[in-house]
């Protein structure tokens, strides 16, 4: 398999989803915490990434194994239009996961158990985002599960291995006996600032399903969109957009993020133009790159933002 294929098969373009919770989530924690372990944040880094590419590339060979039309797994699948080997996807993808489970463990030895609880909860989720009898992609699930993991799972994960020993939470084995402790008030602050990356990730998701309606029920995969219907699928796009901003405005009126964060309203006019775009048509061809912009735009401004915050307050 050459490199831009392997590229192709982990989707690289796609790994921005991920990227922006880790930095809203590095900024934050230098924010709020003053404190940042260049080590542990790497090392997260590299997992984080690592098991993205391995989610991807076992979601590509599922829907190459399950597809139901030969168009479908020759001329829409990477694995079929470049006729890669079964034994080498394979491969490639359990070489992605072991060097992933590798680093994560590395990382519960240099923090705590907790990295290793909610590490592997996100690793479950991610595997069975795509595998088994019925993958959590092909349910009403995918958008919660995808939201949750990789906005909130990211965020949380990359603010405790840099303040795991800030109170935020604690798992303690000695003996016979197990003691966790958590702090709901540090654990609602995260749970807050994660909310824009948690819906625009859920809105990417949601955008795809809504587009690949008419074929994923072709294929046997029942979305949420396959319940709720188009229209309120729209609807439900659009309104996760607004709990995006409304969260911003929370969490710096609760004093948790700096009165510059509101700055980011600004971008609600171009989020709202692209929304306008999406909802007059779901082509995803043509108007799948609203959500993918979105994303950008909110993340990004947040990020942009949180730089300008730790820089001068």
């Amino acid at each position: 398999m050459s490199f831009s294929t392997f590229l192709k098969l982990v989707e690289i373009q796609t790994k921005i989803a991920s990227v922006f919770p880790f930095l809203v989530g590095s900024l934050f924690v230098y924010y709020r915490y003053d404190t940042f372990n260049l080590l542990t944040t790497f090392i997260f880094f590299c997992s984080m990434l690592l098991f993205d590419l391995t989610t991807t590339a076992i979601n590509n060979y599922m829907d190459y194994r399950k597809a139901t039309t030969d168009t479908y797994r020759r001329e829409r699948n990477i694995i079929g239009q470049k006729q890669i080997p079964e034994w080498l996807v394979i491969t490639t993808i359990l070489s992605l996961l072991v060097v992933a489970t590798g680093l994560g463990l590395w990382l519960v030895a240099l923090t705590d158990l907790i990295v290793l609880f909610i590490g592997m909860a996100c690793f479950a989720i991610g595997i069975l985002y795509t595998f088994g009898p019925i993958p959590l992609s092909r349910m009403p699930l995918g958008e919660a599960f995808s939201g949750g993991a990789m906005g909130f799972g990211i965020i949380f994960l990359v603010v405790y291995v840099n303040a795991y020993d800030q109170g935020i939470a604690q798992f303690i084995w000695e003996g016979q006996q197990i003691s966790f402790y958590a702090n709901i008030v540090l654990l609602f602050e995260i749970a807050l600032i994660s909310i824009p990356s948690m819906l625009t990730i859920a809105n990417l998701m949601l955008a795809n399903n809504i587009c690949d309606l008419e074929e994923d029920i072709a294929n046997h995969r029942f979305t949420l969109p396959y319940y709720l219907g188009k229209r309120w699928s729209l609807v439900l796009f659009n309104f996760l957009y607004v709990v995006s901003f409304l969260s911003i405005v929370a969490a710096v009126v609760l004093n948790i993020l700096p009165p510059v964060m509101l700055l980011s309203l600004f971008i609600i006019y171009p989020v709202y133009s692209l929304v306008r775009k999406f909802n007059a048509k779901q082509v995803k061809s043509e108007t799948f790159e609203v959500a993918v912009k979105n994303l950008v735009l909110v993340n990004g401004s947040s990020v942009a933002l949180l730089i300008v915050s730790v820089l001068i307050f």
